[in-house]
C-alpha cells in the first residue's frame, strides 16, 4: 500500500515541509532557517520564532508541493511534529496541518520530534532494523533510547539540565564566538589539543544511563575567568577541543554501556548534534571495535527538518494510527514505550 505524505515540521526554529513516499522517496522538500534572526539574541526567542513561522508556514509546504509536482488533494495523509518543542511554534505547525487535512479530507498524523530523529535514520538506510540503541542528542534534547521494535521505545537515560547542543551554544555566546555554537566550537576544535585542559565528564560513572552538562559548562566559565583574573591568554583551540572531548567522552561511554547491556549490535546517531563530526568519529570507532555498526544520517537530515516527520508518519499510515482533529500540541511530550493507536508518551 502506496502512500505520500505531506508533514510539517515547526517544533523550534526552522520551518519546514516535505513530501515523501512510503517513507522513503522524498518528492519535494523546502525548509526556511531562522538563525539570523534569533542570532543577535545567542539562542532561540520563542516569540519571534513563532511569529517567524507564521509569516512563511504557507509558502513552504506549497513549495514542497509544487516541488513534488503535487496538490494538496492528490496527497494521502497530513503529518506534523505535535512536540516536543517551543508552544508557539507547535501551534502554528499544527494549526496548518489540521487545517489541511480538513479541508482535503486526508488523515492526521501526528508525530513525536525525537521520533522523528531517529527515523532520519530509517530513511536513509534501507537496511537499519531494530533493535538498536539510539543516541538523540540536539539543541533542546540529550536521551539515550532503546527501541525494540519500530513500536517500542524504551528512554534509558536523558540529561537531567543542558542539552549537548544548548551546552555548546551558551559555552561559545559565554566566549563571544556566536550563535549556533556547535559549528564554531567544533571548528576551533579541530586545531587544538583535547588532552590540554581536563574538564570534567560528568555522571560517566554512574551506574544509569542520564547525562549532565550544566557542571561542564560552570567548570568552562570558571576556567576562562581564573584565566582572564590572572592576565593571561585564553587558548581557544585548545578550550573547544577540551569542552568537545568532555561532552563525547560521556556521550561515547553510556551509549556503548547501553548497547552491551542491552544486547544491541546496532548503534544510530541522530539529532542536530549528530552533525559533530568528531562525535561520529569517536562513537564510530567504539562501534567498529565491537564488530558492532552505526548509523548517522546526513547532515542535512541531522539538523529539524520535515523529511524525518514524513518517514515517521509511514509506519502510523499503514496502522491507520491517526490523529483526532481536535488535538493540541504537546510541548512536553515525551518519548517512551507505546503500543500503536497511543500517544508516545512515558
Amino acid at each position: 500500500m502506496s502512500a505520500d505524505i505531506l508533514a510539517i515540521e515547526t517544533s523550534c526554529d526552522e520551518t519546514a515541509a516535505a513530501v515523501v513516499r512510503d517513507g522513503r522517496d522524498c518528492l519535494g522538500a523546502a525548509v526556511s532557517s531562522q538563525i539570523d534572526l534569533h542570532a543577535r539574541f545567542g539562542g532561540v526567542v520563542p516569540e519571534i520564532a513563532s511569529r517567524s513561522h507564521q509569516e512563511v508556514v504557507n509558502l513552504i509546504i506549497d513549495e514542497a508541493l509544487a516541488q513534488a509536482n503535487l496538490l494538496l488533494s492528490e496527497v494521502d495523509a497530513v503529518a506534523v511534529t505535535r512536540g516536543p518543542g517551543l508552544p508557539g511554534a507547535l501551534i502554528v505547525g499544527v494549526a496548518a496541518a489540521k487545517a489541511l487535512a480538513y479541508g482535503a479530507g486526508k488523515p492526521l498524523i501526528g508525530i513525536n520530534h525525537l521520533e522523528g530523529h531517529i527515523f532520519a535514520n530509517f530513511f536513509t538506510f534501507p537496511d537499519l532494523a531494530p533493535p538498536f540503541v539510539a543516541l538523540v542528542v540536539s539543541g533542546g534534547h540529550t536521551l539515550l533510547a532503546y527501541i525494540a521494535t519500530p513500536e517500542a521505545y524504551e528512554v534509558l537515560g536523558q540529561t537531567l539540565d543542558d542539552a549537548a547542543g544548548e551546552a555548546f551554544d551558551k559555552v561559545a555566546g559565554y566566549l563571544e564566538l556566536g550563535y549556533p555554537g556547535g559549528p564554531i566550537l567544533e571548528k576551533l576544535a579541530a586545531e587544538g589539543d583535547p588532552g590540554a585542559i581536563n574538564f570534567p565528564r560528568a555522571m560517566i560513572k554512574t551506574a544509569d544511563y542520564d547525562f549532565s552538562l550544566s557542571g561542564l559548562k560552570t567548570a568552562v566559565l570558571y576556567y576562562v575567568t581564573k584565566k582572564q583574573a590572572a592576565g593571561e591568554d585564553l587558548n581557544l583551540p585548545d578550550l573547544a577541543a577540551g569542552f568537545q572531548a568532555a561532552v563525547i567522552d560521556v556521550q561515547v561511554y553510556k551509549t556503548v554501556k547501553a548497547a552491551e547491556a542491552k544486547g544491541a549490535k546496532t548503534v544510530v546517531l541522530a539529532g542536530g548534534v549528530a552533525a559533530n563530526q568528531a562525535l561520529k568519529d569517536r562513537l564510530g570507532a567504539e562501534v567498529a571495535a565491537r564488530g558492532w555498526r552505526l548509523f548517522a544520517p546526513p547532515l542535512g537530515l541531522c539538523t529539524d527538518n520535515a523529511i524525518m516527520i514524513a518517514a515517521a508518519a509511514w509506519p502510523k499510515w499503514l496502522r491507520r494510527d491517526f490523529l483526532a482533529l481536535d488535538a493540541e500540541p504537546d510541548p512536553n511530550m515525551k518519548l517512551g514505550r507505546y503500543r500503536a493507536g497511543l500517544n508516545c508518551r512515558r
